[in-house]
Protein backbone atom coordinates (compact mmCIF):
# COMPACT_ATOMS: atom_id res chain seq x y z
CA UNK A 1 0.00 0.00 0.00
CA UNK A 2 1.36 3.35 -1.30
CA UNK A 3 0.14 5.27 2.02
CA UNK A 4 1.83 3.06 4.85
CA UNK A 5 5.22 4.62 5.03
CA UNK A 6 8.16 2.39 5.37
CA UNK A 7 10.66 5.22 6.71
CA UNK A 8 11.23 6.25 10.59
CA UNK A 9 11.20 10.07 11.18
CA UNK A 10 14.55 12.07 11.46
CA UNK A 11 16.05 12.28 14.34
CA UNK A 12 15.57 15.68 16.79
CA UNK A 13 18.25 18.48 15.28
CA UNK A 14 20.56 19.35 18.37
CA UNK A 15 19.96 22.67 21.02
CA UNK A 16 23.20 24.12 18.82
CA UNK A 17 20.93 23.94 15.69
CA UNK A 18 17.93 25.24 17.43
CA UNK A 19 19.36 27.72 18.93
CA UNK A 20 21.16 29.02 15.41
CA UNK A 21 17.83 28.26 13.62
CA UNK A 22 15.86 30.68 15.93
CA UNK A 23 18.57 33.44 16.20
CA UNK A 24 18.42 33.44 11.89
CA UNK A 25 14.54 33.73 12.26
CA UNK A 26 14.22 36.18 14.52
CA UNK A 27 17.06 38.31 13.08
CA UNK A 28 15.59 37.68 9.38
CA UNK A 29 11.86 38.33 10.14
CA UNK A 30 12.83 41.62 12.68
CA UNK A 31 15.34 42.90 9.34
CA UNK A 32 12.31 43.08 7.01
CA UNK A 33 9.67 43.95 9.54
CA UNK A 34 12.18 47.01 10.67
CA UNK A 35 12.93 48.05 7.30
CA UNK A 36 9.54 48.53 6.75
CA UNK A 37 9.45 50.60 9.85
CA UNK A 38 11.79 53.05 9.35
CA UNK A 39 10.85 53.83 5.75
CA UNK A 40 7.42 54.31 7.48
CA UNK A 41 5.61 51.98 4.88
CA UNK A 42 3.24 51.32 7.52
CA UNK A 43 1.72 54.67 7.58
CA UNK A 44 1.36 54.35 3.51
CA UNK A 45 -0.63 51.38 4.96
CA UNK A 46 1.79 49.46 2.63
CA UNK A 47 2.34 45.58 3.48
CA UNK A 48 6.02 44.46 3.56
CA UNK A 49 6.03 41.86 6.18
CA UNK A 50 4.28 39.49 3.94
CA UNK A 51 3.11 36.39 5.54
CA UNK A 52 5.04 33.67 2.92
CA UNK A 53 8.60 35.03 4.72
CA UNK A 54 7.59 33.45 7.63
CA UNK A 55 7.91 29.73 5.37
CA UNK A 56 11.01 31.29 3.87
CA UNK A 57 12.21 31.88 7.40
CA UNK A 58 11.67 27.67 8.36
CA UNK A 59 13.86 26.99 5.25
CA UNK A 60 16.80 29.40 5.24
CA UNK A 61 17.23 29.07 9.09
CA UNK A 62 15.74 25.69 10.08
CA UNK A 63 17.28 23.66 7.15
CA UNK A 64 19.54 25.70 5.21
CA UNK A 65 20.76 23.01 3.54
CA UNK A 66 17.83 21.71 1.69
CA UNK A 67 17.67 22.68 -2.16
CA UNK A 68 14.62 24.61 -1.84
CA UNK A 69 16.48 27.02 0.71
CA UNK A 70 19.08 27.80 -1.91
CA UNK A 71 19.32 31.51 -3.12
CA UNK A 72 18.68 30.98 -6.73
CA UNK A 73 15.19 29.24 -4.82
CA UNK A 74 14.54 31.62 -2.10
CA UNK A 75 15.22 34.90 -4.94
CA UNK A 76 13.29 33.37 -8.18
CA UNK A 77 10.72 31.53 -6.15
CA UNK A 78 9.24 34.66 -4.19
CA UNK A 79 10.04 36.57 -7.82
CA UNK A 80 8.42 35.14 -10.42
CA UNK A 81 5.69 33.61 -7.79
CA UNK A 82 4.82 37.59 -7.34
CA UNK A 83 4.97 38.46 -10.89
CA UNK A 84 2.17 35.75 -11.41
CA UNK A 85 0.06 36.21 -8.89
CA UNK A 86 0.30 40.16 -9.83
CA UNK A 87 -0.33 38.67 -13.75
CA UNK A 88 -3.48 36.50 -12.72
CA UNK A 89 -5.14 39.24 -10.47
CA UNK A 90 -4.89 41.79 -13.51
CA UNK A 91 -6.21 39.44 -16.08
CA UNK A 92 -8.90 37.47 -13.49
CA UNK A 93 -9.20 38.99 -10.21
CA UNK A 94 -12.75 37.34 -9.61
CA UNK A 95 -14.00 34.96 -7.92
CA UNK A 96 -10.69 35.01 -5.60
CA UNK A 97 -11.07 31.65 -5.45
CA UNK A 98 -10.46 31.09 -9.53
CA UNK A 99 -7.82 33.82 -9.51
CA UNK A 100 -6.81 32.52 -6.12
CA UNK A 101 -5.90 28.89 -7.53
CA UNK A 102 -4.70 29.78 -11.01
CA UNK A 103 -2.16 31.98 -9.08
CA UNK A 104 -0.87 29.24 -7.08
CA UNK A 105 -0.87 26.58 -10.14
CA UNK A 106 0.60 28.86 -12.16
CA UNK A 107 3.26 29.99 -9.81
CA UNK A 108 4.44 26.33 -9.00
CA UNK A 109 4.12 25.56 -12.65
CA UNK A 110 6.79 28.78 -13.69
CA UNK A 111 8.96 27.42 -10.47
CA UNK A 112 9.25 24.19 -11.80
CA UNK A 113 10.13 25.00 -14.95
CA UNK A 114 12.85 27.98 -14.06
CA UNK A 115 14.33 25.45 -11.42
CA UNK A 116 13.54 27.66 -8.81
CA UNK A 117 10.87 25.94 -6.54
CA UNK A 118 10.38 27.55 -2.67
CA UNK A 119 7.00 26.83 -1.74
CA UNK A 120 6.66 29.55 0.01
CA UNK A 121 6.23 30.94 -3.32
CA UNK A 122 2.81 29.72 -3.56
CA UNK A 123 1.97 31.87 -0.63
CA UNK A 124 3.34 35.24 -2.40
CA UNK A 125 1.23 34.38 -5.52
CA UNK A 126 -1.63 33.79 -3.19
CA UNK A 127 -1.09 36.90 -1.23
CA UNK A 128 -0.97 39.03 -4.97
CA UNK A 129 -4.77 37.86 -5.53
CA UNK A 130 -6.11 37.56 -1.87
CA UNK A 131 -3.93 40.82 -0.50
CA UNK A 132 -6.65 43.00 -1.02
CA UNK A 133 -6.43 46.84 -2.01
CA UNK A 134 -3.09 47.38 -0.25
CA UNK A 135 -1.74 44.80 -2.59
CA UNK A 136 -3.35 45.50 -5.19
CA UNK A 137 -2.80 49.06 -5.38
CA UNK A 138 1.17 48.09 -5.40
CA UNK A 139 0.38 46.35 -8.99
CA UNK A 140 4.09 45.41 -10.16
CA UNK A 141 5.31 47.28 -7.22
CA UNK A 142 4.70 44.05 -5.13
CA UNK A 143 7.56 42.13 -7.20
CA UNK A 144 10.06 44.56 -6.08
CA UNK A 145 9.05 45.67 -2.69
CA UNK A 146 7.76 43.92 -0.60
CA UNK A 147 9.14 41.05 -2.24
CA UNK A 148 12.10 41.02 -4.14
CA UNK A 149 13.31 43.68 -1.01
CA UNK A 150 12.39 41.35 1.48
CA UNK A 151 13.65 38.10 0.18
CA UNK A 152 16.97 40.12 -0.21
CA UNK A 153 17.02 40.88 3.08
CA UNK A 154 16.49 37.44 4.63
CA UNK A 155 19.03 36.19 2.29
CA UNK A 156 21.91 38.23 3.35
CA UNK A 157 20.98 37.47 7.34
CA UNK A 158 20.79 33.82 6.66
CA UNK A 159 24.34 34.40 4.39
CA UNK A 160 25.76 35.50 7.50
CA UNK A 161 24.04 33.60 10.52
CA UNK A 162 24.00 30.03 9.14
CA UNK A 163 27.94 31.21 8.35
CA UNK A 164 29.12 32.06 11.87
CA UNK A 165 29.09 28.65 12.82
CA UNK A 166 31.37 25.64 11.86
CA UNK A 167 28.73 22.98 11.71
CA UNK A 168 26.54 24.94 8.90
CA UNK A 169 27.43 26.19 5.74
CA UNK A 170 25.54 28.30 3.36
CA UNK A 171 24.68 28.73 0.53
CA UNK A 172 24.91 24.52 -1.32
CA UNK A 173 24.66 26.57 -4.32
CA UNK A 174 24.16 29.48 -6.06
CA UNK A 175 22.88 29.13 -9.24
Amino acid sequence: MKMRGEGKSPPRVSLKEVLVSWVGAFLGIFAVGFLGHLVHLEQQDILFLIGSFGASAVLLYGTPGVPLAQPRNLMGGHILSALTGVLMNGWIAEPLYLSGALSVATAIAVMHLTKTTHPPGGATALIAVIGGERVHQLGFLYVLSPVALGALIMLVVALIVNNLTSFRRYPVFWW
